[in-house]
């Protein structure tokens, strides 16, 4: 596919962007109860089992691309590039289990922290991946080389925004779970504390 490098950061956006309200749905569905993360866990799994692992070998033993040099620094580097992207899926998915029990302790519908899970961890990826890529300079073959290189102030500007950015996205948090309690308080309504809650137990 001829598609230009900003084509696919904008498909990788939309993809990303997806991801948590879709994940926090589907752990809901699969009953909100501890398990259903680990369940959503083994369904993002089989997906990057099947997009990551099943579609690369059938092209290689499909012939449609060649074979890579297999070099060990390579593997061991893209392999830990996998792993910290697996990591991450995970946690968001914990995310999401610990903002439901939060949210149940809070007193507010556990719906709300969809709206801010994916905001900030991608306000802290960035903000690392320039550090990062600041002062590690890998050569080939040396991986570990480092060289100072200082972005210019329009990037650190922007890092300034990403900061500021996320400290809105948290007052704003705030200022949606005041709000909530303070309806539900003029309204004389119970706030709502679960997603699919089980029914209480009946008194004996």
């Amino acid at each position: 596919m001829n598609i230009p490098w900003w084509g696919y950061v904008i498909l990788a956006g939309l993809s990303w962007g997806c991801y948590v309200p879709l994940v926090f749905y589907g752990g809901t569905e699969l009953g909100g109860k501890p398990s259903s993360r680990i369940m959503a866990i083994l369904c993002v799994g089989v997906a990057y089992f099947v997009i990551a692992v099943v579609l690369p070998l059938f092209l290689f033993l499909s012939g449609q691309e060649q074979w890579p040099d297999m070099k060990t620094t390579g593997l061991v580097f893209a392999g830990m590039a996998g792993v910290a992207g697996a990591v991450g899926a995970i946690c968001v998915i914990f995310a999401s289990k610990a903002a439901v029990a939060q949210a149940k302790l809070e007193g507010v519908d556990p719906a709300t922290y969809r709206l801010f899970i994916a905001p900030l961890i991608f306000a802290l990826a960035p903000l690392i991946n320039v550090i990062l890529s600041s002062v590690w300079d890998p050569q080939p073959g040396k991986p570990f080389t480092f060289e100072v290189i200082l972005p210019g102030w329009k990037l650190l500007l922007g890092i300034v925004l990403v900061g500021a950015g996320t400290f809105f996205v948290l007052y704003s948090k705030e200022e949606a779970e005041e709000a909530k309690k303070k309806a539900h308080a003029k309204s004389g309504k119970p706030p709502v504390v679960a997603v699919n809650a089980p029914p209480p137990a009946a008194p004996s």
